[in-house]
């Protein structure tokens, strides 16, 4: 089965992305065509919309869902008029909290992704750009200000995981991988062993790596199954030698890892 659905927004769009991508990922039996409409601010964007929409609806046989976070009223209007199922993703909640807490929002366009007047906004952009440099065992005489290090072998996930961790909690994360000859000492490499307590171990399934490496240098031997089973195998009995947390990030998102490191790792996001 095959629907539709439109993520709408004045703003960036990622709250209704977001949070309509975490309540579609529930029904795993329906493809959903999905489409982010971001910045809908004015009543000729959202006639523009309501005319897709309504194509969709067409087109389907079905309306389309329509995840909306959009603050002005008579645009959320005219898209509630529309072929689609709307759900008014911020009404479901702030009404019955304005009820609650005996106070009326201020519904504010953007105001969850707004650069916040404390140092939360730029820790994070410092973060990624310490993600950035210290990326790949790059500047090992920055790990001093590291929050963590992820170590593993090449393509086990280590520089988006770093980079979503900045990105997302203002954490500053390096990484570094772990090579042939760190692998064969079964010793952690002399540039790790002052920060052990911040070390942590990313492993994978060796069929997948092969896959990702695939990709990358087709028909090589750093692609080769036999490659991969060889290093995931020596990494997983180095990280355990040196009881080094890991975490295995072959059937898992970013986001997934990312909660898994914290929540082992004992970290606390920074914004």
């Amino acid at each position: 089965m095959k629907r539709t659905a439109f993520f709408v927004s004045d703003s960036t769009g990622i709250t209704a992305e977001n949070l309509g991508n975490s309540l579609l990922s529930q029904f795993e039996e329906i493809q959903f065509e999905k489409f982010t409409e971001s910045y809908v601010d004015t009543i000729e964007k959202a006639e523009n919309l309501i005319s897709r929409i309504d194509a969709a609806a067409k087109r389907d046989g079905l309306p389309p869902i329509v995840f909306d976070t959009v603050v002005n009223k008579d645009i959320r209007q005219l898209i509630e008029e529309s072929s689609g199922y709307t759900i008014d993703v911020f009404g479901a909640f702030l009404n019955p909290l304005e009820k609650e807490l005996h106070s009326v929002s201020s519904r504010s366009v953007g105001k969850s992704h707004a650069i916040s007047t404390n140092s939360a906004y730029q820790n994070r952009i410092e973060a990624v750009h310490y993600a950035l440099d210290s990326d790949d065992g790059a500047k090992l005489n920055h790990y001093e200000r590291a929050d963590i290090i992820l170590i593993g072998v090449s393509r086990s996930g280590k520089t988006p995981t770093c980079l979503y961790m900045a990105l997302q909690y203002g954490i500053f994360a390096a990484n570094y991988p772990l090579t042939e000859e760190d692998m064969d000492s079964g010793q952690l490499p002399k540039a790790l062993k002052p920060y052990r307590d911040r070390l942590f171990g990313l492993t994978i399934n060796p069929e997948r790596l092969c896959a990702i490496r695939q990709e990358r240098r087709a028909d090589s031997k750093y692609a080769s199954l036999t490659q991969c089973e060889n290093e995931v195998r020596d990494a997983e009995r180095l990280l355990l030698r040196n009881g080094i947390p890991h975490v295995d990030t072959t059937h898992f998102s970013i986001e997934e890892i990312t909660a898994k490191i914290m929540s082992k790792a004992g970290i606390a996001r920074k914004n």
